[in-house]
């Protein structure tokens, strides 16, 4: 019987394909409930926690929206803030004047160009702002349920190396080699299912092989011996 490193030698695109859809089928299984764990009701609200998740964790940036959302409910609301008022209000989540001028511009184009509404379209997206394709993913796919790529955060550019499914390091080539591998419909979800995995089971340093529910799948690429076995 051939090793997993073995199989992986000889995986093409449509190989890969398959193995990588019998982890999703595993990760399904062990995230039933798996989403966008960014709180928000509406698009904008996605769209300016999404900017504001650029070097923060998800749990910092909900203890932020949590009062911003209260205050902030327009892009107009945002569009005619202060900067040091909207400094002041993100502070905690860094990079705080980077991101406050990032939401500001971004909702001074949503005003001007889009009526206030956060558009449908990558194309229209990626022109605002503070909003590269990573961000117009989020929303696109949480907020509108439009498959246009896959989100690459840290969680799913470490485990897609892991689990042997590109080498590459730039999320924007690492994206382009999973849209190949699972069907446009999947795109979405398989970030989710990735990022939950990485935050639950499959940490950078030190992950759980011996509990994970994808250990037969993976040849687990850079991690130590001692921690796989």
């Amino acid at each position: 019987m051939l090793s997993l490193w073995a199989v992986m030698a000889r995986e093409n695109v449509q190989t890969k394909a398959v193995r990588l859809q019998k982890i999703i089928v595993r990760l399904k299984q062990a995230y039933p409930d798996a989403h966008c764990e960014l709180d928000h009701t509406n698009p904008l609200e996605l769209l300016v926690a999404t900017i504001l998740s650029a070097q923060c964790t998800d749990k910092r940036v909900n203890l932020v929206t949590a009062d911003l959302f209260k205050n902030y409910r327009s892009a107009d609301d945002y569009a005619r803030a202060p900067l040091p008022d909207l400094e002041r209000a993100i502070k905690t989540t860094g990079f705080f004047r980077n991101k406050a001028k990032s939401i500001k511009a971004c909702c001074q184009a949503l005003v001007q160009k889009h009526a206030g509404q956060v558009p449908r379209t990558m194309e229209q997206l990626t022109q605002l702002g503070g909003v590269g394709r990573k961000t117009a993913n989020v929303v696109l796919g949480n907020a509108f349920g439009v498959n246009c790529g896959v989100v690459v955060d840290t969680h799913v550019a470490r485990l897609s190396q892991r689990l042997g499914l590109t080498k590459e390091q730039a999320p924007e080539k690492i994206e382009q080699e999973l849209m190949k591998q699972v069907p446009q419909e999947q795109w979405t979800m398989l970030s989710h299912w990735l990022i939950w995995h990485g935050r639950r089971r499959c940490s950078a340093r030190n992950p759980d092989c011996m509990g994970c529910e994808i250990k037969v799948l993976c040849p687990r690429v850079g991690v130590p011996k001692a921690t796989a076995a």
